[in-house]
């Protein structure tokens, strides 16, 4: 999909804990004060154990002097739409023009039945959420004079007073994956607002090509809906520069409960990915090839040392690309387990479904060697149940001597990474013990995502092309 062009932000995602009220604030001080674009808290008004999203969003306007602050994103089913206009208006007035609002048609609906709300089934929430924002735009628009009148299926409006407008036009952001939530977006939407460890591959790029076909069909311009993202605190810069350039990906929102993720995010992250996209934007327009995020390769070793950044490699071979396709799969799983346990976070799933769902990913079933990962999703290797790292890396070492400390290395690591599995496993078990407290499990989950993306960037730096040179056993190629 295209690069839209535009001005590349980004911001963090605050776990609204009510355990430290003042140090969700001063994380979100801090976010300000490092040079972020935005804030934004999740918005669950049936978790004791959160405090309430729009009086805290209230309470950090005041704390903060510049920075965008949204919610992300707003739970309509308990927020009447009418009073939302009059509360985002306001508070964008008495911030000069800072806030956005992310809005949502609604999920985990037996915590939203149980304060009060009508359960609503899926197409009866995205028809609630689109009168939703005809009932805010009518309130909004002030210039259009008289009362504002409107009846839906599920709001209504019976000659209110508009009023009053934002200080500024106010981007309603929407929370889409599914086909009649992309296309409300496109037709209605200043923003899309997902998760990525919500998304497959590919789901991106089909959300955009929805979103863009509906913008069109509605006689909007693409281009103007902005992309933004909500990421992992440890996502790459290979990987956000790739979301920019093949994806239009233009704000990254990253999950951020620590200080040392926001300097990160702002002192490092957000200048490379910067400037890796600003070099693809002037190779694009000088008629050359935009590789995004494959131009380079990057990862921290196990102990934190960082290799450094490869000049531009060529496309991988069928038997490299196996490899990758492999690596994807793992990632996409790491991808989901972070977003399991973030539903035990917000209260949404208890720490024993979370252990169901882990048992049932392939990372933790294949007791991680490479042959059997090959074995169950490489097509070329389908056939060869019994290839593991016993019979892969010793013939890439006696096909080519010089790889043998790069497989040793690589070895050591699946045992590592094998560990840091069962490290989740045990903070799960524990956490049933003791539901308040979410460190250990959070400090699991960071050290297991951290060792297994540098295990997989280091993997396909040094492999890649011996795989497709060599094959991964002998006699293939």
């Amino acid at each position: 999909m295209p690069d839209y062009g535009r001005e590349l932000q980004f911001g963090v995602f605050v776990t609204p804990a009510n355990e430290r009220p003042q140090g969700v604030v001063e994380l979100a001080v801090l976010a300000e004060e490092v040079g972020l674009d935005l804030v934004s808290f999740q918005d669950h008004p049936y978790q004791p154990r959160f405090l309430d999203t729009w009086t805290l969003l209230a309470y950090v306007a005041a704390r903060t002097r510049r920075v965008t602050l949204a919610p992300n994103v707003l739970n309509l089913p308990l927020r009447p739409p009418a009073v939302v206009a009059r509360s985002v208006a306001s508070l964008d007035l008495l911030t000069g023009g800072r806030v956005e609002l992310g809005l949502g048609s609604g999920a985990f609906w037996d915590a939203i039945e149980g304060m009060g709300a009508q359960r609503l089934r899926p197409g009866e929430s995205v028809d609630a959420l689109e009168e939703a924002i005809d009932v805010i735009q009518a309130l909004w628009a002030v210039d259009e004079g008289g009362r504002a009148s409107y009846e839906g299926e599920h709001h209504r409006l019976k000659r209110a007073h508009r009023g009053p407008a934002p200080a500024h036009h106010v981007g309603l952001w929407i929370g889409a994956y599914k086909p009649r939530m992309l296309a409300l977006t496109g037709r209605k939407g200043d923003g899309w607002l997902p998760s990525l460890s919500y998304m497959q591959p590919g789901d991106v790029a089909a959300g955009n090509a929805a979103i863009d076909a509906a913008a069109a069909a509605a006689g909007r311009e693409p281009a103007a809906i902005r992309r933004l993202i909500n990421v992992p605190p440890d996502l790459g810069v290979e990987e956000m520069t790739r979301l920019a350039v093949d994806d239009g990906i233009d704000t990254f929102i990253a999950m951020a409960d620590d200080a040392d993720t926001i300097h990160a995010l702002a002192g490092e992250v957000a200048p490379a990915v910067r400037e890796r996209v600003a070099a693809a934007r002037d190779r694009r327009a000088a008629g050359g090839p935009s590789t995004g995020g494959a131009a380079t390769r990057e990862s921290p070793g196990p102990a934190g040392a960082t290799t450094e950044p490869s000049a531009a490699e060529p496309s991988p071979g069928p038997m490299g690309q196996h490899l990758i396709d492999v690596h994807d799969m793992l990632r996409r799983e790491l991808e989901e387990l972070r977003g399991v346990v973030a539903e035990v976070r917000a209260g949404a799933l208890s720490a024993g479904d979370a252990r169901s769902a882990l048992n049932e990913m392939a990372l933790r079933q294949n007791d991680w060697t490479l042959g059997a990962f090959c074995a169950r999703y490489c097509r070329v290797v389908v056939a060869h149940h019994s290839l593991e790292d016993e019979a892969v890396f010793p013939h890439l070492a006696a096909s080519d001597p010089a790889l043998q400390t790069t497989i040793d290395r690589l070895t050591e690591e699946h045992l590592v990474i094998h560990d840091a599995i069962e490290a989740v496993d045990g903070a799960l078990v524990e956490h049933l013990k003791d539901p308040q407290d979410f460190s250990p499990l959070q400090a699991a989950l960071d050290h297991l995502t951290t060792t297994l993306l540098a295990h997989l960037s280091y993997e396909e730096r040094e492999l890649v092309g011996p795989l497709d040179r060599l094959g991964f056993y002998p006699g293939q190629i």
